[in-house]
């Protein structure tokens, strides 16, 4: 499990205040240590690590997974489609204006 995408994708949750080490906002230049408990908000779920080893060099993910015991909760369970939503017939062509005005007002987008 990873934590962010890409570096720098990381760097710019630490400077939007999204990680936090041991409670402290982190910076991305932070070090952590063995024992340290990383929070992080991504993707409206919030990740709780605690760090078991450190790493001297740049690992692939695997190796890098075994380095933290994840605390976190459970992701919230997804609730399956009942059907396929605003499906359009085939060869019907693009939608009106009319049709995109009713697709919007299905989906909860009045303007």
């Amino acid at each position: 499990m990873r934590v962010a995408k890409t570096r720098s994708g990381a760097a710019a949750a630490c400077r939007g205040g999204a990680v936090t080490i041991n409670g402290t906002s982190a910076r991305p230049s932070s070090s952590v240590r063995v024992g340290d408990r990383v929070e992080a908000r991504v993707d409206q779920r919030v990740r709780i690590l605690e760090v078991t080893a450190l790493i001297t060099k740049r690992v692939g993910a695997a190796p890098a997974a075994e380095c933290f015991v994840d605390h976190s909760p459970p992701p919230p369970e997804r609730a399956a489609p009942d059907a396929p939503f605003a499906l359009r017939d085939r060869g019907t062509g693009r939608p009106t204006k009319r049709d995109r005005r009713q697709i919007d007002r299905l989906r909860g987008r009045d303007h």
